[in-house]
């Protein structure tokens, strides 16, 4: 017995040690698998949490985990605005009575799709909760479409009902007639109308009983029915409408908890709420964890930090350009004194990265990756500086998705022999496509069945399948790093070359005299392809320096990706998500009979971006002068 002890203990000691290796080894064959472990083990917890809450009968949704906090927490500050404050209790009542009003006097009833063309302010909240509870789909418009984009807006969720600011006015009475004539009704949610013939609404909705609606109107709900509509941002063509089910937006609201938000963090959003970074993921984020939202009617970067310091915030939202827009402010001597622990969002730059975490101090910033009408997207839980995520094994079953190769020119994949697309190797930048299955379901858009199936790539690795188009261009790197290249709209072809616009936009944005870029192709006649040319608002106070940025690109840019053709501007287009817009830039070209714009040209013989004229622009018309 005591040999047996001992062979036992040794036994034991050695399992031990095999145990307590096991990891170690893992780690040093496989450096990121205990993260991709957890972090997919995160993922699937919440992705069983929320089938299961949709699964029961009557179907739990982001509404009702709202009014849950509501029941446990009636005191504490759901949003805060200026010098407001609404509570889970406040925000519940004002959106009962809302609902009521909706209910009796505009004759609501469950499945009618409602139209908001609201600013951010509370009410946009409690607008929300009040459809929420009628079973009514919300149309969530963009502040800034007008006319024919506004009613095409409408049109496109079959919504006859529209709710309005007064601050939007000027849209509304522009298109009044015509949605007058098409049948749609129109009010203000607002104390008095400025409009003769528009109803106000807010006087009935502060008077009406703030019971909660009978359950019957949303008797109906399902996993899979329709909660709102958001509007892609309409950088080129007219907006189309993404449908968002009951699963995916209680999906996308997980994806603040998946960053780390907490019920007792303080979120700063100061983007626009017609999108789903800041209703989704901002206010939605604080539904479904129970946590505090700071809205701001609009970004402003001279007030962040100070909103941030007033209101104790402790997680702030970011979209393209905006943290850019933090690092170019002057630097006080205040930057590092916040309470800011993590950062959500995505479109943030490498080198903006680096800068913000030097300027502001050790914020953990989680990029994450993913379209509004996308069956699956990227988590950046490492931390890695410029990517968007990682291709880890374990996400590759749970969505699968294959980066393929993708031709430019003819804006197709590229096909072998067989009819079907080609991955592209670790390194090489390809088009992201994500399989449609029935944990990763593409929705779709409403009323453009074409538009819908435009996005369905068919025949990707096997004869039959299917899969999402992004429409994005990705790179995932010998560690499974996934990094965002460009949009297939935005590359071009030069020199046969693809040119990436965003790689340029961002060497060129490291100038010590340019503020903001866009990069963009336009056509030339005579040549193939597209020709670089970037618009430029220049530093106050800078000149431009032709001799400088011919040396700067001449050095950071193969040189068919420096641009041909530069374009002075005041101020450059975007959108209400801070992305870039190149539509009309592309349209408008580098003809300066035409473009009051300062324009310049690139010449290799004088070594310098030089004024761009008439007489030039005739000869490169005239293909006397070669690009």
């Amino acid at each position: 017995m005591p040999v047996l002890g001992v062979v036992t203990a040794a036994a034991a000691g050695l399992v031990v040690l095999l145990l307590l290796a096991v990891p170690t080894a893992v780690a040093r064959l496989f450096p990121f698998f205990w993260v991709d472990l957890a972090a997919f083990g995160a993922l699937a917890r919440s992705s069983v949490r929320c089938r299961r809450r949709l699964n029961r009968q009557p179907a739990v949704t982001l509404l009702d985990v709202f009014q849950g906090h509501a029941r446990r927490r009636p005191r504490w500050p759901l949003l805060r605005f200026q010098d407001e404050v609404y509570t889970y209790e406040d925000m519940d009542r004002r959106s009962n009575r809302a609902a009521r009003v909706f209910s009796r006097r505009l004759g609501l009833q469950p499945g009618r799709t409602v139209a908001v063309f609201l600013p951010n302010d509370p009410s946009y909240v409690w607008t929300w909760l009040a459809l929420a509870k009628l079973g009514c789909p919300m149309a969530c418009l963009n502040c800034n479409v007008r006319g024919r984009a506004l009613q095409h807006a409408l049109a496109a969720a079959g919504a006859s009902l529209l709710l309005a600011s007064p601050e939007l006015q000027a849209a509304v009475e522009e298109v009044l007639p015509a949605l007058q004539r098409d049948g749609t009704r129109v009010f203000y949610l607002s104390s008095g109308s400025p409009t003769p013939g528009i109803e106000a609404l807010l006087p009935a909705i502060e008077v009406a009983p703030d019971e909660p609606p009978p359950a019957r109107h949303r008797a109906g709900v399902t996993a899979k029915s329709k909660a709102m509509y958001i509007y892609t941002s309409g950088t080129t063509g007219l907006p189309k409408a993404a449908v968002v089910t009951e699963m995916k937006l209680m999906m996308v609201a997980n994806l603040a908890r998946l960053c780390g938000l907490r019920p007792d963090d303080v979120i700063y959003t100061t983007l626009p709420l017609y999108h789903s970074a800041g209703l989704l993921v901002g206010v939605g984020g604080c539904f479904e964890v129970g946590a505090t939202c700071v809205l701001r009617a609009k970004f402003s970067a001279s007030q962040f930090w100070d909103d941030c310091r007033r209101y104790n915030v402790s997680v702030i939202q970011y979209v393209g350009e905006l943290m850019r827009y933090l690092c170019n402010t002057p630097k006080r001597a205040d930057d590092r004194e916040h309470g800011v622990r993590l950062a959500l969002g995505n479109g943030l730059r490498e080198k903006v990265w680096r800068e913000f975490l030097q300027r502001f101090g050790p914020v953990s910033i989680w990029e994450f990756y993913g379209a509004t009408e996308g069956n699956a997207g990227f988590i950046n839980y490492t931390g890695k500086i410029g990517a968007v995520g990682r291709a880890n094994m374990f996400l590759k079953r749970f969505a699968p998705f294959e980066l393929i190769k993708y031709n430019v020119e003819e804006d197709e994949p590229v096909r072998d022999e067989r009819g079907l697309c080609i991955r592209v190797r670790p390194g090489e930048t390809g088009l992201l496509v994500i399989k449609i299955t029935q944990n990763t379901p593409f929705d779709g858009y409403a009323g453009d069945s074409q538009k819908t199936e435009k996005k369905v790539l068919r025949d990707v690795l096997v004869k039959g399948d299917t899969f999402f188009n992004s429409g994005d261009l990705l790179m995932i790197d010998h560690e499974r790093f996934v990094y965002f290249q460009d949009r297939v709209g935005d590359t071009f072809r030069w020199k046969g070359e693809n040119v990436a616009t965003t790689e340029v936009e961002a060497t060129l944005a490291t100038v010590n005299f340019i503020q903001e870029v866009n990069v963009y192709g336009v056509a030339v006649p005579g040549c193939e392809g597209r020709c670089g040319m970037a618009a430029i608002r220049l530093k106050p106070g800078a000149s431009f320096e032709g001799e400088s940025l011919y040396a700067f690109t001449g050095d950071t840019l193969p040189s068919y990706a420096a641009p041909r053709f530069v374009r002075i501007q005041d101020a450059l287009e975007i959108t209400g998500t801070f992305k870039q817009c190149k539509g009309n830039l592309v349209k408008e070209g580098f003809d300066p009979n035409i473009i009051k714009d300062p324009l310049f040209l690139r010449d290799d013989k004088k070594k310098s971006y030089v004024p761009l004229n008439p007489d030039t622009y005739a000869a490169i018309l005239d293909m006397k002068l070669n690009l």
